[in-house]
């Protein structure tokens, strides 16, 4: 028969084991929940013989509990040590970054972190027969926690290009309203990353050598539209009517950011028709 003690005296975790080992059909368990000394202690019992299925029924309710209990907490612990100089509410976004990160399909860190928690409950199970979980967690598992360090890392990377997006963002803004429009209306047909400017007649906005070299947008690069956006910003358009040939992108939500209420949606009016006609006759030949 083997015996394995899991000790700790947090009410939700007890309750989450007690729970789980309920609902998981494994044959030839019995546990008990007792206290001793300082700690509350589940206590499994396995009589079957195939120890290696035992172990990872252990590793697999364990793994759980590290990520449902332990893993946010790490992860704010990392970002308090290491980037102490945010504030609070900078932190609580950099903390919720890196948990979106942790869950993204895409981020194959995911799959590393948790073999790295499954492989080292296997390894000290396998040699000792009960485990305290905080101090397991807090001291065994380096190479997991390795793992979320470098997770936070690329999520400060991304809170500080978001902030630096949104502070340039109010930046132009402000220019925006500090200024007088100089044109009623331009057009602003946008189909697949290339963009085409018409004022109020419909005749097509040439952009200078003067404007194409504009300074707003010296240090920062949306898309290949910048020409077009240092072009709006130049020219400062009452209304601006986007004419989406295609879907919205990340340039059309900056123009949206940038002048606000001056900006109006269209995809079905002459204008619309005709350049989709002619996309889709460029497509064809």
């Amino acid at each position: 028969m083997k015996s394995f003690c899991i000790k700790t005296n947090n009410t939700d975790i007890l309750n989450y084991l007690l729970k789980r080992i309920e609902q998981i059909d494994f044959e030839n368990i019995t546990y008990s929940k007792n206290k001793f000394k300082i700690y509350e202690n589940i206590i499994i019992h396995y009589q079957g013989k195939n120890n290696l299925e035992f172990y990872d029924f252990l590793c697999n309710i364990l793994q759980e509990v590290v990520i449902e209990f332990y893993e946010e907490k790490l992860i704010k612990q990392l970002i308090n040590y290491n980037y102490f100089y945010f504030d609070e509410y900078e932190r609580d976004r950099i903390a919720e970054n890196t948990l979106k990160l942790k869950d993204s399909e895409e981020y194959k860190m995911l799959i590393e972190s948790e073999n790295y928690i499954k492989n080292t409950i296997m390894n000290y199970a396998k040699e000792n027969k009960c485990i305290v979980l905080d101090g397991f967690v807090y001291f065994r598992l380096q190479d997991y926690t390795k793992c979320l360090d470098t997770l936070v890392d690329t999520a400060v990377n991304q809170f500080v290009i978001e902030k630096e997006y949104t502070e340039f963002i109010n930046l132009l803004k402000i220019y925006v309203e500090s200024r007088l429009p100089e044109f009623s209306l331009l057009h602003l047909i946008y189909n697949k990353g290339e963009s085409i400017l018409l004022d109020s007649k419909k005749n097509v906005v040439s952009i200078s050598d003067n404007i194409y070299n504009a300074k707003y947008l010296s240090d920062i690069s949306f898309s290949s539209n910048d020409y077009a956006l240092n072009t709006l910003l130049t020219l400062l358009p009452e209304k601006i009517e986007i004419h989406l040939i295609d879907e919205e992108d990340e340039f059309i939500n900056t123009i949206k950011l940038i002048f606000e209420d001056r900006v109006s949606i269209c995809k079905d009016c002459n204008i619309c028709k005709t350049y989709r006609l002619l996309n889709n006759a460029r497509i064809i030949h």
